[in-house]
């Protein structure tokens, strides 16, 4: 058996930042299905947000309204406040451990507009933020090799629960295969979303709601999990993402006639209105044969921007176009359609990142979140472009924290290490041991698909019933599959069979949740209840696993400053 104070699962922005904040007094564990630096935290592009005011004058009580709006008011506004407001520090605190930001001419760190905010408050490195913030952190745990070992290529089975307190994890080494149990008197998870549910997503492989799933098997509900975010600009097809910071820039979206067709959508903030309405725009836009060559193609035009400002700003975006589709933006528009991005759903947490069962906020002690995984609920129904990498370090590091102050008051707890090792044998031998003729990769498609052609931008009760319906026939055939690779070493394909399980689970919870959920708010779109229903659902919903299958039940949105308005842009 293993043994750490700390394992924290996921080596992205969320776990890095929590392994900084308890590695101080405690010997930490950073698990990992990847090289940290591979972390999908490494794909966002443009920016951090914090009002610190250096392009035009801000405040955090103006970020707070933004974000809360653009959340269509599902936010718990308490949270939101706190995170808001420790933003300048943070941008400061990330400055000072070696991330290099982009500058003014005077020397102040830049900052740029994005969709939904009424200022520019994206602090930014070109259009690799996401990677900056990345290696200064991962810089940083190196430096602290003494107190942090690091768990490349490794997998997170399962959570080991005695009664509301968490003992550890159960693990698997993927070169050798050899099953572990490592005793933590906490756990951290920081595992990512979900996109790869998804078939045009611009998601790393290794988002597959591993962390996720592994709480719901547990017992702990799932929130919120419906709202799914739209990015409006991956690449025609393929999902590779086109950052936001290229309309941050002034970049232009025009559709098959040549029109800037944002002006009918959202007049005062065309393309930088927030995502969610940037997404339902370009779709209605493709619906009603206004794609470029009457396909579902929108264009993103930058060349009125000049080969300079592209070259300074967005040098990544270029590159993109010219290594994907050999397109150069400088000389030609770029082609995008609305993409899988972001989960605004998640394990629940205190604003702490202390993870909580129900809605009395009932705690799993020792069991902390933070990042994508986690739904502390700081976006609401939609979450405002550079807020994500904001909500990854503020919560990374309150987790970290708040798990540090856990463990000096407790040991580590029993644990039954055969019993924990021998369920997740026995799920390893029954994959082994199936002989059936169902191609795991031919059900991966299909659940891709399905849900990406019946709950994506724009949903509907007569759709929603047939991608539930399939994705639980899906799940049957899934029992009837056949693996290739029977051996230990490096089997690739196990865990690709494990990762689909937990996909095809996830896939039914967001489908579930969009089928119960009749008002379309944020990130959520119903045709046929095409109006937001404060009455009825501003409420947080909360998925269960029970033995008679899904419950969905709620809890209260937290509203303190800003009583829910109509949402106009």
């Amino acid at each position: 058996m293993i043994k750490h104070d700390v394992v924290i699962v996921g080596s992205g922005l969320a776990g890095m930042r929590a392994a900084l904040e308890v590695c101080k007094d405690l010997d930490v564990a950073i698990l990992s299905k990847v090289y940290p630096s591979r972390s999908h935290s490494g794909a966002a592009q443009g920016g951090i947000a914090a009002s610190l005011g250096n392009s035009e004058p801000d405040s955090w009580e103006e970020h707070l309204y933004d974000t809360v709006k653009g959340g269509d008011f599902l936010n718990d506004q308490d949270a939101a406040e706190e995170y808001v407001k420790a933003a300048p520090r943070v941008i400061y605190e990330l400055e000072h451990f070696g991330c290099v930001f982009s500058r003014t001419p005077d020397g102040k760190i830049a900052q740029r507009s994005f969709g939904g905010h009424s200022k520019p408050r994206a602090c930014f490195s070109a259009d690799r933020t996401g990677h900056a913030i990345l290696h200064a952190l991962h810089e940083q745990i190196l430096k602290r090799s003494k107190s942090i070992k690091i768990y490349s290529e490794w997998y997170m089975h399962s959570l080991i629960l005695d009664g509301d307190r968490c003992n550890g994890i159960v693990v698997s080494d993927i070169r050798t295969g050899a099953i572990e149990v490592m005793q933590a008197r906490s756990v951290i998870f920081g595992t990512g979303g979900y996109g790869r549910v998804f078939n045009i997503t611009s998601n790393a492989f290794a988002s597959t709601a591993d962390g996720i799933m592994a709480a719901y098997r547990a017992g702990i509900p799932i929130e919120d999990a419906e709202f799914v975010q739209y990015h409006p600009s991956g690449l025609y097809r393929q999902g590779i993402l086109f950052s936001e910071a290229a309309r941050g820039e002034g970049g232009y979206l025009l559709n098959g006639k040549g029109e800037r067709f944002m002006e009918t959508y959202a007049p005062s903030r065309m393309e930088l209105a927030p995502r969610d309405i940037v997404a339902r725009a370009e779709q209605s836009e493709m619906d009603a044969g206004r794609g470029v060559d009457e396909k579902d193609i929108i264009h993103l035009d930058l060349r009125h921007l000049g080969e300079a400002r592209i070259m300074e700003r967005l040098p990544q975006i270029r590159q993109l176009g010219i290594d994907f589709i050999g397109v150069d933006c400088v000389k030609d528009p770029l082609p995008i359609q609305p993409t899988a991005h972001y989960s605004m759903g998640g394990i629940p947490t205190d604003k702490f990142g202390q993870v909580i069962r129900d809605a009395d906020g009932t705690r799993v002690n020792g069991f902390f979140a933070a990042g994508e995984c986690a739904c502390v609920s700081v976006h609401g129904a939609n979450r405002l472009g550079t807020n994500s990498l904001l909500e990854a370090v503020v919560f990374g590091e309150r987790a970290g924290r708040a798990a540090l102050e856990y463990v000096k008051t407790v040991g580590h707890a029993p644990v039954n290490e055969s019993h924990e090792k021998t369920k997740v044998l026995e799920r390893f031998e029954g994959i082994f041991q199936r002989d059936g003729k169902e191609s795991y990769n031919d059900i991966r498609k299909e659940m891709k698909t399905i849900m990406t052609e019946k709950c994506s931008v724009f949903r509907d009760e007569e759709q929603l019933k047939v991608c539930i319906d399939t994705i639980k026939k899906l799940q049957e055939r899934y029992k009837n599959g056949k693996i290739t690779d029977k051996g230990k070493l490096f089997n690739t394909e196990i865990y690709e069979i494990l990762e689909l399980g937990n996909m095809l689970g996830m896939a039914e919870i967001i489908a579930n949740g969009a089928l119960n959920r009749k008002e379309s708010r944020g990130g959520h779109y119903r045709t046929d209840y095409p109006k937001r229903d404060d009455e009825n659902f501003l409420k947080h919903s909360l998925t269960y696993k029970t033995d008679e299958g899904m419950e969905i039940r709620y809890k209260p949105v937290v509203i303190t400053k800003h009583q829910p308005a109509e949402r106009t842009y």
